[in-house]
């Protein structure tokens, strides 16, 4: 039987050339870019190196934080960077004092993860909309606004996306009051006593999220 030839490294398919080892055409693993992280040098280098950005790494995920009034420069840096893929935003809820507003992007190119963080005060929570960047994020700022109450300044329209005309308050604050809970019982199993088993009652407890005493007045 004849011996099959040994493949040998692959030419580079412009010059023809074959890239030599441990050359940066022939390893992907010596770029920054292609190990998932972002480029050493560029706009949100810059942003880093002047204090306005404080960009960390944790468990892989790269991410960078900036006050509230250069958060538009962040998303354009990146975005010039390569990280051209809007892939969500929304915000968490950090009583007693702040929101915390995060936006994840996606480089294509180098298939590169970006986190962007930055913060608001919870007594008056604005932001600029990062729509002029990325009309992507319209969506998600209305989101948003609607569940936090982030206003996003100069968004094209700043309308409630899920929620019924009408709805008071905003869900996902971690003050909102779950009245659900208390307006309608409860499917599945029920409270000691309250079954067909006769089993000892106890204290009934409020569900999570509604604070003592309310709802106390309704229906009476």
């Amino acid at each position: 039987m004849p011996d099959l030839p040994v493949p040998g490294p692959a030419s580079d398919p412009v010059s023809g050339s074959v890239p030599a080892p441990g050359s940066a055409s022939g390893s992907k693993a010596a770029s920054g870019s292609e190990a998932g992280n972002p480029p050493a040098a560029g706009p949100l280098a810059r942003l880093s190196g002047d204090g306005r950005a404080t960009v960390s790494e944790s468990f892989g995920q790269t991410t960078a934080d900036v006050g509230a009034g250069d958060w538009v420069a962040l998303l354009a840096a990146a975005r010039a960077e390569g990280y051209e893929f809007f892939d969500w935003l929304t915000a968490v809820d950090e009583p007693p004092e702040e929101f915390a507003v995060v936006a994840h992007l996606f480089a294509p190119a180098s298939r590169s993860r970006l986190l962007l963080r930055t913060r608001v005060p919870r007594a008056d929570p604005r932001l600029p909309s990062a729509v002029g960047v990325f009309r992507g994020a319209d969506w998600h700022e209305r989101e948003t606004f609607e569940m936090f109450g982030v206003v996003f300044e100069g968004h094209p329209n700043l309308v409630p996306l899920l929620l019924p005309d009408g709805f008071e308050g905003h869900p996902l604050r971690k003050d909102f009051v779950l009245a659900a809970r208390v307006a309608k019982a409860w499917p599945g199993a029920k409270e000691p006593g309250e079954s067909d088993h006769g089993s000892p009652s106890r204290r009934k407890t409020l569900p999570p999220g509604v604070p003592p005493g309310w709802g106390r007045d309704r229906g009476a």
